[in-house]
């Protein structure tokens, strides 16, 4: 009786021994898992700040840099219009005042310079209006797409034009007027250097909540899947990613170009 006694207490105690075990593992295994879920966590946490400062660092850069970029143009703008403008004045004066010192048979020998001359005052003069962001503002978003196209006619397209759909809505940020007219500027600049186009159109579909602009050329195109991305290209989608923008481009050889632009309203 006494041997079974001790081996009945012997074994609870084995049993006490091991449920103590188990629970001290129980709660080692919970610290660790604990602690690790803290410190995955707060890793992450301290990865996610790191993307949020970067992202919000190259934010600040893109804003300082387009900042900088239209300081630039609107300089050079003065400067065409002041300088080049005034120039180009002085030159169609003076061929005026020649002209009237000649005689009749030696005057129409003047006309095709003198209408060059001509034109080529009001070509500087628009394309010093569409380089200055103030002047841009001042006419309006429409009207300054509309005076880019126009220009551009008169220099080698066929046609250029604007189609507006939707109940106009305006922007809540006149800045990124600016911005996305700068993005259609430096479309129609690459149409005009690598296009080999003959027409150009550029839409504007109001909707409520966003803005869908699609511009495109008929011109010679490209593969845009082996095309390397140039600083034009980049321009425009760091300037969309500025305003919140889906910006799209599709291009097949001989296909032309097409870009689409989505801007939402609410969310800038």
């Amino acid at each position: 009786m006494v041997q079974t006694g001790e081996r009945l207490a012997s074994t609870t105690a084995e049993r006490y021994l091991l449920v103590y075990m188990i629970a001290v593992l129980v709660i080692v295994t919970t610290l660790v898992i604990v602690f690790f879920i803290v410190f995955q966590k707060r890793k992450n946490k301290l990865l996610l700040d790191k993307i949020q400062q970067q992202q919000a660092f190259e934010e600040e850069i893109t804003k300082a840099q387009t900042e900088i970029q239209e300081q630039t143009l609107k300089n050079i703008g003065w400067e065409l219009h002041d300088n080049v403008g005034q120039l180009l004045a002085f030159a169609s004066m003076q061929l005026s005042i020649l002209k009237m010192q000649v005689s009749d048979d030696v005057k129409d020998k003047f006309k095709d310079t003198s209408e060059a001359l001509k034109e080529s005052l009001k070509e500087v003069r628009s394309l010093s209006k569409s380089l200055n962001n103030e002047v841009v503002l001042n006419i309006g978003f429409e009207k300054s797409i509309n005076n880019e196209l126009d220009r551009l006619k008169k220099m080698k397209f066929a046609s250029a034009t604007l189609e507006v759909k939707g109940e106009k809505v305006e922007f809540n940020n006149r800045k990124d007027e600016i911005i996305i007219f700068r993005i259609i500027q430096e479309f129609l600049s690459n149409s005009v250097k690598y296009s080999e186009a003959k027409h150009l159109k550029i839409k504007l579909q109001y909707e409520p909540d966003y803005l869908k602009i699609i511009a495109s050329d008929d011109g010679k195109g490209f593969n845009i899947d082996n095309v390397e991305k140039g600083s034009g290209l980049l321009n425009m989608e760091s300037r969309a990613a500025l305003i919140n923008a889906k910006l799209h481009l599709v291009s097949k050889p001989k296909e032309g170009v097409q870009l689409t632009l989505e801007y939402p309203f609410k969310a800038n």
